[in-house]
C-alpha cells in the first residue's frame, strides 16, 4: 500500500517508526530538509522537502496513485488542504490531525468540505482518556470501550496482585471468570497467553471484561478508585479546557495552575467555579504554596515534558493517590515508569496509533477480508480485531476446549458479542453464525479474515 505522510514532528516520526517493518511504500513530506534527511537515513522511506499543501509536491510524492495520505503538521489548515489536494489528484483515502478547538467542533463539516475520511483530535481525545482514569491507581489504566460492551484495561502486576504467579486457568477459577488476559508484555517481549501461561510480577497485561461487571472485576483484582473531591490541574490549554468541560458538572473542588496571565483571565471568565492560580514562580514553590499535597488527583498538562515530570514526582512523593501526567516523548514515559508508578497520557502515541489504525482499516478494505474494527494493544505490538462470523466460518458451534478448535500461535479470542451481549469466553464457549468475534493477535500474524485465526 502506498502511503504519503505529511509532517515529521513527533507524531509523524512515531508513525513512520510503527510502519517501518511493514511492506508499505512510504513517502514523507516536510518543509524542513534536516527532518526529511533524518527520517530517510534511518528508515526505508522516500522523502520530499516541501509543503504537503502544494500540488507540485504531492504529485512528486505520487499522490495520483497513492492509497492514503496522512497529514500531521502543526498547522490545521495545511493538514486539511493537503488532504483535499491529494484527494483531487487521485489519492484514495485521507486522514488529518486537527488541533484547534473550533475545528474539533466543526469536524463533520470539515470532513465533507475537504473530502477527508478520518480526523484525529488529540487534545479532546487526550482529555477523554484522562477523564476515564481520574481516581484510578497508577498501575491500572482504562484503555477504552469496545462498542460500549467490552472494557479494555491495562494493568501492571504488583507484588501483592491476586493474579501474580497464577496461570490464566487458575485466575479464572480463583479470581474471576468475568475477564480475560489478552496480551502480556514482559520486558521487551509480547505474549498472547493461553490457559497455562503464568503471570509474573512486573508484567504489563491487557484485559478484556464485560463493562457491566467491571466493578466486580476491579474488586476481585484488589483495585479501588480513590475519591476525587479535590482535583489540581497544572497547565490548562485546549486539552485542559476539554477536560474542565467534562469535570465541571461534578461537585469536585478544582484548582488550575496556569502560567499564562491571558489564559488565566480567560479561564476565570469561562469557569467561575474553578480556582485559577497564575503560577509564574518556580513550580515546586507554587505546588507547596497551594498545598497540592492535600489533593486527591494531580493532573499535569503543561507543554513541557520536564515540568510535567517534576510535578508528577512531587505529587507521587507527596502521596497523592491519583497522578496523571502528560508526556510527549516515549523515552520520558519509560523514565517515569522506572521511578514511580503513574498514569501517563501521550498525545504523540495516541495520535500515531489512531493513524496506524486508520491505515490498517483502509488496508483491510479488500473483498477478501472481514475485519470490522481494528485496534492496537501492547505498545503497538498486538492487534485487536473484530470479525462477524458468517456461515463460512470454520468450527462454528465447536467448543473452544475441543481439539478441533485449534488457534494459530499468538492468537486468542478475547470476547464474543452475541445479540448485543458480551461473552468472556471459556472452554465451553462456541462461535455461532452472526456473532461478532473479538480477536487478539501478534502483529506478525497479519490476520485478514476470521478463518486465518485457525491452524486448519
Amino acid at each position: 500500500m502506498k502511503v504519503i505522510i505529511v509532517g515529521l514532528g513527533r507524531t509523524g516520526c512515531q508513525l513512520v517508526k510503527y510502519l517501518s517493518n511493514t511492506d508499505y511504500d512510504i513517502t514523507v513530506i516536510d518543509k524542513e530538509k534536516k527532518l526529511v534527511d533524518k527520517v530517510t537515513d534511518r528508515y526505508n522511506v522516500n522523502g520530499i522537502v516541501g509543503s504537503g499543501a502544494s500540488r507540485e509536491t504531492l504529485i512528486a510524492a505520487g499522490a495520483e496513485i497513492a492509497d492514503a495520505i496522512v497529514a500531521m503538521t502543526h498547522v490545521d489548515e495545511i493538514n486539511l488542504l493537503s488532504c483535499m489536494q491529494a484527494k483531487s489528484l487521485g489519492t484514495l483515502r485521507a486522514a488529518a490531525r486537527i488541533l484547534h478547538p473550533d475545528f474539533v467542533n466543526e469536524q463533520e463539516d470539515l470532513k465533507k468540505e475537504y473530502k477527508i475520511d478520518y480526523l484525529i483530535k488529540p487534545k479532546s481525545d487526550m482529555a477523554e482518556e484522562i477523564y476515564r482514569n481520574i481516581g484510578m491507581p497508577g498501575y491500572m489504566k482504562f484503555e477504552g470501550f469496545w462498542e460500549d460492551n467490552v472494557q479494555m484495561i491495562n494493568l501492571n502486576v504488583l507484588d501483592d496482585s491476586p493474579v501474580k504467579d497464577k496461570t490464566l486457568a487458575q485466575i479464572r477459577q480463583s479470581v474471576s471468570s468475568d475477564f480475560l488476559v489478552t496480551t502480556v508484555i514482559r520486558g521487551d517481549k509480547l505474549y498472547i497467553p493461553d490457559g497455562s501461561f503464568v503471570i509474573k510480577e512486573g508484567d504489563s497485561i491487557d484485559i478484556t471484561a464485560d463493562k457491566k461487571n467491571i466493578g466486580g472485576v476491579l474488586d476481585r483484582l484488589g483495585i479501588s478508585k480513590c475519591k476525587a473531591d479535590r482535583i489540581v490541574i497544572a497547565g490548562c490549554g485546549a486539552t485542559g479546557e476539554f477536560l474542565l468541560d467534562m469535570l465541571i458538572k461534578y461537585r469536585a473542588s478544582i484548582t488550575v495552575l496556569e502560567d499564562d496571565p491571558e489564559q488565566c483571565r480567560h479561564l476565570m471568565q469561562k469557569y467561575e467555579s474553578v480556582k485559577v492560580i497564575c503560577s509564574q514562580d518556580e513550580i515546586i514553590d507554587v505546588l507547596e504554596e497551594e498545598k497540592v499535597s492535600d489533593a486527591d488527583v494531580m493532573i499535569s498538562l503543561t507543554d513541557n515534558d520536564e515540568t510535567n515530570l517534576v510535578i508528577s514526582m512531587y505529587a507521587w512523593s507527596s502521596g497523592i493517590p491519583s497522578v496523571i501526567t502528560r508526556v510527549d516523548k516515549p523515552e520520558h514515559v519509560k523514565l517515569l515508569h522506572k521511578v514511580n508508578i503513574d498514569i501517563t497520557v501521550s498525545p504523540t502515541e495516541l495520535s500515531a496509533l489512531k493513524m496506524l489504525r486508520f491505515l490498517r482499516n483502509h488496508e483491510m478494505d479488500g473483498e477478501d477480508n472481514e475485519i470490522g474494527k481494528f485496534y492496537h494493544a501492547a505498545e503497538g505490538r498486538a492487534e485487536i480485531m473484530e470479525f462477524v462470523a458468517g456461515n463460512g466460518c470454520m468450527h462454528l458451534d465447536t467448543a473452544f476446549a475441543d481439539k478441533a478448535f485449534a488457534l494459530k500461535k499468538d492468537v486468542l479470542i478475547a470476547a464474543i458479542i452475541r445479540d448485543g451481549a458480551p461473552i468472556i469466553p471459556s472452554g465451553s464457549s462456541v462461535i455461532k453464525a452472526g456473532d461478532r468475534v473479538i480477536v487478539a493477535s501478534s502483529k506478525k500474524n497479519h490476520i485478514r479474515n476470521i478463518n486465518e485465526i485457525f491452524t486448519s
